[in-house]
């Protein structure tokens, strides 16, 4: 559990993080969420209350985590960053929770992962700042939720109810004000009574491209290497709408720039090494040109169903839903059908290839 819950000043020390923006003046895009969500900072502070529940969701590598570590430094309160997954039980849940200090923000990604028990003893700490353990399951808590727990009785912040009837005995912890921000790729797999306690609702939607040469121009200078501005826009152009792979694919036109002795990257050089990566001019890499070139040779251009097509590209369903078709989508370069998926006529002129042949 320990390892899934960081601090934001140990984010600080990790290479990724430091080009994390830290307030909304940094950061870049999302215009109309970042200005409807500094409103409602600004008046969660006015009234010294924390700030409503907050859900993200939407593609990976958006800026979902680093809008959540934005919200905790302009409340001005401390971050604890942990995984849907990682929350296996309630005594997980109960850990993390009696850990937090007044105002502190908890940032669960992948929070359609959650467990129905967990959800269920989430709700109540979301709405009630409570949470209650029946004591038949104390037993079974491990040693870290005990450890907890014994200090809280000890200063009488937790509340020992018992009744006549043995199962329905409870332990209350009372808990202190604090903001849920989730983040999601699928928020049609979270339940609706999770939903429904959110506040805030947000999408976030994929960057355009001048954003992301402000994104790359921005990483350039914390790498100490200068780029050239249509090297950045043509790398901007092949980074999906997504900061995550601009980043990505800077670091290693970095490494091509660096290796061949280059002062300053050029477009040249950029499209070199994005060529040797197969990135293409949209963006796609060699998943989604298995992916299409599937569809159209293999499966005569569609439908086909996912389960058939990720066994062709040999892939993870789960991996092609969330990662590459909606950028795809986004695209215009597939379809989503009853019947399965379909290539359009922009995925035929992108290979160069016609129906006929």
């Amino acid at each position: 559990m320990d390892r899934d819950i960081l601090d934001t000043n140990e984010h600080i020390e990790d290479e990724e993080s430091s080009l994390r923006p830290a307030s909304f003046d940094e950061y870049v895009g999302q215009h109309d969420l970042k200005e409807n969500l500094r409103v409602f900072v600004g008046a969660a502070k006015m009234r010294d209350e924390t700030l409503d529940h907050v859900l993200f969701y939407g593609p990976p590598g958006l800026g979902k985590t680093t809008m959540s570590m934005i919200i905790a430094n302009e409340m001005g309160t401390h971050i604890k960053i942990t995984t849907g997954p990682s929350i296996e039980k309630t005594g997980d849940l109960v850990a993390l929770l009696t850990s937090l200090e007044p105002g502190d923000v908890l940032f669960i990604d992948e929070i359609h992962r959650l467990s129905p028990v967990v959800e269920e003893y989430l709700y109540s700490a979301m709405e009630d700042y409570r949470i209650d353990i029946i004591i038949d399951e104390i037993h079974r808590l491990n040693k870290v939720v005990e450890e907890i727990l014994y200090p809280a009785m000890e200063d009488f912040c937790v509340d020992v109810m018992i009744g006549k009837d043995a199962t329905t005995r409870s332990v209350r912890i009372d808990l202190p004000p604090f903001t849920l921000v989730g983040a999601t790729t699928r928020a049609g797999d979270i339940s609706a009574p999770l939903r429904d306690r959110f506040g805030i609702v947000a999408k976030l939607d994929y960057y355009k491209d001048e954003e992301l040469r402000d994104i790359i121009s921005r990483t350039s200078k914390v790498y100490c290497m200068t780029m050239e501005e249509e090297a950045k826009m043509e790398l901007a152009r092949r980074s999906r709408g997504t900061p995550r792979i601009a980043n990505r694919l800077f670091r290693r036109v970095r490494d091509f720039a660096q290796f061949y002795g280059d002062e300053i990257i050029t477009k040249d050089r950029t499209m070199q090494a994005l060529d040797r990566l197969k990135v293409d001019n949209l963006g796609l890499d060699d998943v989604d040109h298995k992916y299409l070139l599937g569809i159209i040779n293999r499966f005569q251009g569609g439908p086909v169903g996912l389960e058939a097509l990720a066994a062709s590209v040999g892939e993870e369903r789960m991996t092609l839903e969330d990662v590459y078709e909606p950028y795809l989508l986004q695209k215009g370069l597939i379809k989503r059908t009853s019947r399965g998926r379909i290539a359009t006529d922009l995925a035929y002129r992108h290979f160069h290839i016609t129906r006929e042949n």
